[in-house]
């Protein structure tokens, strides 16, 4: 009996020992939210990316995950806010929109992790003020550069548009990679251009495309969310050819998927991913993690409906510049 007793007092605390370690490993669980911009989280381009990155890492690392989708850009900082004081370990931020509330935020809670989709600090703030933060950028200049090579190689006009949404870096890089892309194949070739101070205006981006079609445009590059889908929309109409941008949008917009030759792509779902896997091994530092070209971080998405209309010649001038701008991404033309 008093062996039998030894043994269950044994048993006994073997398993509180191991209630303790699983109420513990609960405690432990992290909490990852997400700061969505206005667009909505089915919105086809950042935020729905962003979500399906963190989203596909949190469960594959049994994280809790919540977000959160802004209503006007009033409601950043309550957002972030919110989540900080529910002590959520770290916090994505979605959008260069959301640098200045981002940036307040992370000083204000700086144990907590954060990493903000394209918006880039000063190198000295992620040293001093913002050690806490990881900003997720992205060489889009490197992705428009060969979309602009196949847009020149297939317009029969010489005139090729870009319907953009604000005139930040991001949206800039976009559009001169296109453009020198475009010049190298055909330096004569005629480039038009908007910026439209509003990713989530697709009425405005419309009648921009359908302006620049007017003026002898035949392929339009939607460079802006919502907006951009405008001139996507115009051109397939017209029954011309498009590129779309960010994702591949001939699964995220399929409206227009028979227009579309291909699309500059920036792998945000990847990036996010990324940034929580770093974050679980506790490898997320302070700075810049950059995609581009090399690393696989951004490019051309495959040629779809299209891909049995292109000639040869096309597709080899623009594996050719895929190959030169990874050797050298100044070609781009792009300078911050």
């Amino acid at each position: 009996m008093r062996k039998m007793s030894v043994v269950l007092m044994l048993l006994l605390v073997a398993g509180l020992a191991l209630s303790a370690c699983g109420g513990g490993a609960a405690t432990a669980q992290k909490k990852i939210a997400v700061v969505l911009d206005t667009g909505g989280e089915n919105d086809k381009s950042f935020n729905e990316y962003t979500l399906k990155g963190a989203r596909d890492a949190a469960n594959a690392l049994g994280f809790d995950l919540s977000y959160v989708v802004s209503q006007s850009s009033s409601d950043y900082e309550k957002n972030i806010e919110t989540f900080a004081t529910e002590q959520a370990d770290m916090i994505i931020t979605v959008g260069f929109l959301m640098g200045d509330a981002t940036s307040a935020m992370a000083k204000k809670y700086p144990d907590i992790k954060f990493a903000i989709v394209d918006f880039e600090y000063s190198p000295e703030m992620y040293t001093s003020e913002l050690k806490n933060v990881t900003s997720l950028m992205f060489q889009e200049d490197e992705a428009a550069y060969p979309a602009g090579v196949l847009a020149a190689c297939l317009s029969e006009s010489g005139v090729l548009a870009t319907v953009s949404g604000m005139e930040i870096p991001p949206v800039i890089k976009f559009v001169v990679g296109f453009q020198n892309g475009a010049k190298s194949v055909n330096p004569d070739v005629q480039t038009l251009n908007i910026y439209i101070p509003d990713f989530n205006d697709p009425t405005t981006g419309k009648q921009a495309g359908q302006d620049f079609i007017s003026q002898g445009a035949d392929v339009v590059f939607g460079v802006g969310g919502n907006t951009g889908n405008g001139g996507l929309l115009a051109a397939k109409e017209a029954g011309l050819m498009a590129i779309g941008v960010d994702v591949d949008q001939y699964f995220t917009y399929p409206e227009v998927k028979d227009t579309l030759i291909t699309s500059a792509v920036k792998n945000v779902d990847v990036a996010a991913r990324t940034a929580v896997e770093a974050f679980a091994k506790g490898e997320l530092q302070p700075g810049v993690l950059l995609a581009n070209g090399a690393n696989g971080g951004v490019g051309i998405a495959p040629y779809h409906d299209w891909d049995s209309k292109i000639p040869q010649d096309c597709k080899d001038k623009v594996t050719a510049a895929i190959d030169a701008v990874k050797a050298d991404p100044s070609i781009t033309g792009y300078t911050p």
